[in-house]
């Protein structure tokens, strides 16, 4: 199993990656040893989740919601599909 994850940074900007242990992957982010991006703006948190069967498609899904704008990101988050559809 793999999961899609979206972080919230210290500084509020959203960070996006996939793997397939996801607390493994927030302690290793929030150790500084995550991600060039997020290294700077630690603490991080999940804010969002989902699983994937394979590494492909959570690989797909993470370059999809990465070209994704901030509103749109946030619309997920919080769950607003209706939002999110009209974005």
């Amino acid at each position: 199993m793999y999961f899609v994850y979206i972080l919230r940074c210290a500084d509020r900007s959203l960070y996006v990656g996939h793997t397939d242990d996801l607390d493994a992957r927030v302690e290793k982010h929030n150790r500084g040893e995550g991600a060039m991006f997020t290294t700077k703006r630690l603490p991080v948190a999940v804010v969002y989740s989902e699983r994937h069967p394979s590494r492909r498609e959570a690989s797909e899904r993470e370059r999809q919601l990465k070209r994704w704008t901030r509103a749109k990101k946030e619309a997920l988050i919080s769950g607003d599909l209706a939002l999110l559809k009209r974005l």
